[in-house]
């Protein structure tokens, strides 16, 4: 059990170092050698673990996925609403940007995949995004005249601009910064009635579901204090 602990911790550490190292210098750039510096371990150790930068690249998006789909998970078994979930996804999506550096570095890596080659998660989150608003379709919740598919665009173009404006200031994934982008949106995207209902500062169930996707996740660390 501790040498199983230990090659855990050991993991954990390799995957934190490597979301650092790739943040930095870019995949092609990134060094094996200064990832198993900064995790304190050998050479021999990371090889142990990731056979090769690719392999923990990889392993850096399945932990990015793993956590996004979790926290995805969560939101829909609490939901009221299409598209209060909606809401509710983009603020845990972006409060795990925010929290964790190795979902951050993830989810860039994932983005940067070209298509057909693997785990592309600003595709799953694009079908998420048409998913629920097909879904706020069907309840009648959508205003008169939404395009489904024009919108599901913006808002995918919109939330993964976030991400990448962040990467200079972090401002741009604070919850301040979310919730203003809906309260701009949302009474385009929804009936008059349905409004009233819904919250574009997300619910309680959005901030528990990133919680607990960052605590049954690998290696959460801060990216930075958050902005007020």
């Amino acid at each position: 059990m501790i040498k199983q602990e230990r090659a855990a911790r050991t993991r954990d550490a390799l995957l934190l170092a490597a979301a650092g190292e790739f943040r930095r210098h870019g995949y092609d750039k990134a060094k094996l050698s200064v990832i198993s510096a900064e995790a304190g371990v050998s050479s021999g150790a990371l090889h142990f673990h990731f056979e090769s930068k690719a392999a923990l690249a990889e392993a850096l998006r399945n932990e990015a996925s793993h956590s996004l789909r979790r926290a995805a998970r969560l939101v829909h078994g609490r939901r009221t609403s299409a598209l209060q979930a909606l809401v509710d996804v983009s603020h845990a999506l972006a409060d795990l940007l925010r929290r964790s550096s190795v979902v951050r570095a993830g989810f860039v890596l994932s983005c940067e995949t070209e298509p057909g080659t693997g785990l592309n998660l600003r595709q799953e989150w694009q079908c998420c995004v048409q998913q629920l608003l097909a879904e706020a379709d069907d309840e009648r919740t959508l205003a008169q005249g939404v395009a489904q598919q024009h919108m599901a665009g913006a808002l995918v173009a919109s939330t993964v601009g976030y991400e990448v404006l962040s990467r200079s200031n972090p401002e741009w994934l604070s919850c301040v910064t979310l919730t203003a982008f809906w309260e701009l949106l949302l009474p385009t995207l929804a009936t008059a009635q349905t409004l009233a209902r819904l919250d574009p500062a997300g619910t309680d169930a959005a901030h528990r579901a990133s919680a607990t996707a960052l605590r049954t996740g690998c290696a959460p660390a801060p990216v930075g204090p958050s902005a007020p």
